[in-house]
């Protein structure tokens, strides 16, 4: 009988435990990563307190717009003959308070946004300065 013998293969080094983008690249935390150092600013006061100021402004924004967007939603189903009452011609208080949540959204965001840049983008591009990172 004739006996087939496999070719042997040479043995591959250990791939890198880490996730790296298709192997491209260094792993992080090895010689060839010069990036900042993102546990560390995320650690750092500056970044908390950048963190805690957007925390103050959304987390009630957002609770206080969802209050409001419940209200609507419960008068829309339980107070039927409050929501009927009609302020002008075919327009009623129910079509007046829908509208008034667009209005709401477009506010919160205008003045989100207004916040942000005066509050927020001047300290996260001193951030990224500190850090080193380009747009």
């Amino acid at each position: 009988m004739t006996e087939v013998v496999q070719p042997r293969v040479a043995a591959r080094p250990p791939r890198p435990r880490s996730a790296t983008f298709g192997g491209i690249g260094p792993a992080p935390g090895t010689a060839g990563d010069t990036g900042p150092d993102y546990d560390a600013i995320h650690a750092g006061p500056e970044f908390t307190a950048l963190r805690a100021r957007f925390r103050r402004f959304v987390f009630p924004m957002s609770a206080l717009f969802l209050a409001w967007y419940l209200a609507y939603v419960l008068l829309a189903a339980y107070a039927k003959e409050f929501m009927a009452i009609r302020v002008f011609g075919a327009v009623n208080i129910g079509l007046l308070l829908g509208v008034a949540q667009f209005a709401s959204t477009i506010a919160i965001t205008a003045g989100y946004v207004r916040w942000a840049r005066r509050r927020i983008d001047p300290e996260v591009a001193a951030l990224r300065e500190a850090a080193g990172v380009e747009r």
